[in-house]
């Protein structure tokens, strides 16, 4: 058995540390601060396993191009931020091809099968096996052109094993009498789940962990030493070293800073996601809603309902920008009237998102005994444990259950 160090406490860094743990390995974690809020606490909260379509900016004509001139529109690049993302973009652009595209799509859907019974099993061993709700998820269209645009993305999904089937207007609104009647389609992705809080289940993972003799270190991880063969060890900004026989670097959108003290290369951005939780809103859905035209989503929480959504690409230190949460909660008033919006709370996170919208799982180039779990993008919730029964497989020397070739931050 080996002593693993985890760095990153996040829902993605306690996974990898709970499968290690649960197979007899002895587990350190790593983070700055364990208690504070991360992209991990404020996600939507879906299991999104239908979501293998990659990100691809091709054959969207102008369309990117309109959303970045409305300054609270879907997409947003702070300027002073602009040029840091020139290779990353260049990277983006290559996901288009179809060859590419296709296989990334493979690959995503070869992962997310993995992800529901994955992590139905997790909340099992946490006890949380109430918190999970199978109830599918609904995109809705307003207008017959947006339906049909679609129809090649959902094929593409069909192909890749995802179920859903169209709902009727009647039917959408016996399954969601909250929604304005202003919906010409409806498509339900049958296995699609949601759970009642995020920072739940990373709140209990990281105790958890702890109770079952997880070791707990506050510091800021600042690089990784493979100096000594035999063991690794992170370096923190106070000058102490933790050292380790195996390391997992699962520190999100920080994770790249990392690598590099290595001469890992990896194109991972903080893709910013903002949302707004209205705590007497939470009865207004049943279930995820996805609002294809608009951007964004609904989801019943047993916080409040959350409305998210939106991709900010400002770099990890710009501070947030909170208006692009109320146009969000004011374009939601448009399908949801009377939303009850008192004691509504804000919040933005840090979605560590790469160009071919595939996380990195594997080890690292330069040295077998670092491993890479982070840049999930919007599916770090979904992807989590299975992340993190990847990672205990190749901490066990066994092969996994997926090709991780496609993951390799190598690729980079």
């Amino acid at each position: 058995m080996h002593h693993v160090v985890v760095v990153g406490a996040g829902i993605v860094g306690l996974s990898c540390a709970w499968a290690a743990q649960r197979r007899g390995h002895a587990v350190t974690l790593v983070d700055r601060d364990f208690e504070g809020d991360r992209a991990s606490h404020g996600n939507a909260g879906g299991i999104a396993v239908a979501e293998c379509i990659p990100l691809s900016l091709a054959g969207m004509g102008l369309k990117p191009l309109r959303w970045l001139l409305d300054p609270l529109g879907p997409l947003a690049i702070r300027p002073s931020h602009a040029p840091h993302l020139l290779p990353w973009f260049l990277a983006l652009r290559r996901v288009g091809a179809g060859a590419n595209y296709a296989r990334i799509g493979d690959a995503l859907a070869a992962l997310n099968r993995l992800c529901l019974p994955d992590f139905t099993g997790m909340l099992d061993d946490l006890g949380l096996a109430g918190d999970l709700h199978r109830r599918g998820a609904l995109t809705v269209y307003e207008s017959d052109a947006g339906y049909e645009a679609d129809k090649a993305s959902w094929q593409f999904k069909r192909e890749r094993g995802v179920r859903f089937h169209d709902v009727s207007t009647e039917a959408l609104r016996e399954l969601e009498p909250g929604l304005a009647p202003v919906f010409k389609h409806a498509v339900m992705v049958e296995d699609w789940a949601h759970i009642n809080d995020p920072k739940r289940i990373v709140d209990v993972l990281r105790e958890r962990l702890r109770e079952r003799g997880a070791r707990f270190v506050r510091a800021e991880a600042s690089g990784i030493d493979i100096g000594d063969p035999a063991r690794v060890g992170i370096r923190g900004n106070d000058g102490q070293v933790v050292h380790g026989d195996k390391v997992v670097i699962a520190a999100g959108a920080w994770s790249a800073r990392l690598a590099r003290s290595i001469a890992d290369r990896a194109l991972v951005e903080s893709e910013r996601g903002y949302n707004t939780t209205l705590p007497g809103s939470a009865s207004r859905l049943n279930r995820e809603v996805i609002f294809a035209e608009r951007m964004f989503v609904a989801t019943p929480l047993s916080v409040g309902l959350r409305i998210g959504g939106a991709a900010e690409f400002a770099g990890l230190e710009a501070p947030a920008n909170y208006k692009r949460s109320a146009a969000l909660l004011k374009l939601a008033r448009r399908y949801l009237p009377d939303l009850d919006d008192e004691g509504a709370k804000q919040w933005m996170g840090n979605r560590p998102t790469t160009p071919d919208s595939l996380p990195v799982i594997g080890p690292s180039r330069h040295s077998p005994n670092v491993l890479y779990a982070f840049g999930h993008g919007h599916l770090g919730l979904t992807q989590s444990a299975s992340t993190g029964h990847l990672v205990a497989d190749l901490l066990d020397g066994k092969q996994p259950g997926i090709d991780l070739t496609p993951f390799s931050i190598a690729r980079f």
